[in-house]
């Protein structure tokens, strides 16, 4: 009985969609085990609730269980969901509020910027731990990481154990939809090839479902839309660059120095700013509702979504091929990015397991742009590792969107000094 430990199931409507999708296929029915895993015992308690729901309207006949202690999910675990946030919605508003007194702006501020930074060492540690608890007691398991910021997270797991690590986004197939959208395609008729790095990655090929190449179309479709989709980020960079972004225009504006500095920028292309606490403020009330409707044992929708971490367990158990973009180990994967470092790129899941196709170079404009954000990432990573805080004041400093907006270094170290007695002195000095 194939057994998936779900690390953070707190994450309530998060764990709602993997479990659902998991108990969607019928041929896994009678066959999973799940174990459930948070230290929050009222969300936990709502994750058991909510997984039994899903369960019994799949009638899928899965063996659930809920723990407080980690290692006894994780024991003889084959999957490993890891979906853990750090510090809830508190720990997301200090990261806003505290850069901005100091000058520094963000929008979403989970995966990049000093946000980025600071989510990655509240999280690292639990990461690495889960790493290292699954190298002891299921060796052989995959984890499979949802949670940001994504390129930091699994550079730490894979740097801390010797176990396998593909972390997974929904940027990629959800942008591919809006493509096909804004080309007036039929649904899941695109056909792409997409790399780089999480959140920075870019569709190197596109095309229709009969072969033809779709850049021209949509420069045209950017151009015939100069007030809509011309003032967004994504259509920016890709006039700039021929290349369009799998990310967010609220992501994409954090990741290059060119839009965050200015109002007037801000203003044009219609970045939200503090966006994160927005949505945090959302998932926060989603949570008391989803909690409230389960005591009262009301009706709760289950739908099918397009996660990944569902379909690969499915691949792999049965053989079915499924091809996916993930996030590992740049093993001569993209031979202009730096060695070890985490990247995003094609793969397949089937009964061997997930592999990952080599992509080669990048276009050399790409693959500036990822340098400079994955130089952040190792600097952030290794700042937990080795346990000096000086790097992680200049993995801040040396952020793109940060550096782009002009602030002093003094003040962005400021700005991390405030925070990490926020977050209660986060790295060992």
């Amino acid at each position: 009985m194939p057994k998936v430990a779900f690390v953070g199931a707190g994450s309530v409507e998060f764990t709602k969609t993997l479990v659902g999708d998991l108990l969607a296929f019928p041929e896994l029915h009678g066959r999973l085990e799940l174990a459930l895993h948070d230290v929050d015992s009222r969300r936990l308690t709502a994750a058991r609730a909510l997984a039994d729901y899903c369960n019994r309207a799949r009638g899928a006949g899965a063996r659930v269980t809920e723990t407080l202690e980690r290692r006894r999910a994780l024991e003889d675990a084959d999957y490993v969901l890891f979906t853990v946030q750090v510090g809830g919605h508190d720990a997301t508003v200090r990261d806003f509020e505290i850069p901005m007194r100091h000058g520094i702006r963000s929008t979403i501020g989970d995966t990049v910027g000093i946000g980025g930074v600071f989510r990655a060492l509240r999280t690292l540690p639990v990461i690495c731990e889960t790493a290292r608890d699954i190298a002891d007691v299921a060796p052989d398991a995959l984890l499979l990481n949802y949670a940001n910021p994504m390129a930091m997270l699994c550079w730490g797991a894979y740097e801390s154990a010797p176990i396998r690590v593909v972390g997974l986004c929904h940027s990629v197939q959800r942008t591919a939809r809006k493509l096909e959208q804004i080309l007036g395609l039929e649904p899941a008729s695109l056909r792409y090839r997409a790399a780089g790095v999480n959140h920075l990655a870019f569709f190197l090929e596109l095309e229709d479902g009969d072969g033809e190449p779709l850049a021209a179309r949509l420069r045209a479709a950017v151009a015939a839309d100069p007030d809509g989709l011309g003032r967004t980020v994504r259509a920016e960079l890709f006039r700039r660059l021929d290349y369009f972004v799998t990310e967010s225009s609220e992501h994409a504006a954090e990741y290059v120095p060119w839009f965050l500095a200015h109002q007037n920028a801000i203003d044009h292309y219609r970045i939200p700013i503090g966006e994160y606490v927005r949505r945090s403020e959302e998932n926060l009330g989603a949570f008391e509702r989803t909690e409230a409707a389960l005591a009262q044992e009301e009706s709760i929708p289950v739908d099918v979504s397009d996660e990944f971490a569902p379909a690969i367990v499915r691949a792999i158990e049965t053989g079915n091929e499924f091809r996916f973009n993930g996030n590992v180990r740049n093993d001569a994967l993209i031979s202009n990015l730096p060695a070890g470092a985490c990247v995003e790129v094609p793969c397949v899941a089937d009964g061997a397991g997930v592999r990952a196709d080599a992509v080669g170079e990048l276009p050399p404009e790409l693959a500036a742009l990822d340098r400079a954000y994955l130089e952040v990432c190792e600097l952030t990573v290794r700042a937990y590792l080795e346990g000096r805080r000086e790097l992680a004041y200049m993995a801040c400093a040396l952020d793109p969107g940060v550096e782009g907006q002009g602030v002093p270094f003094a003040r962005v170290r400021a700005a991390c000094d405030e925070l990490f007695a926020a977050h209660d002195e986060l790295l060992r000095t």
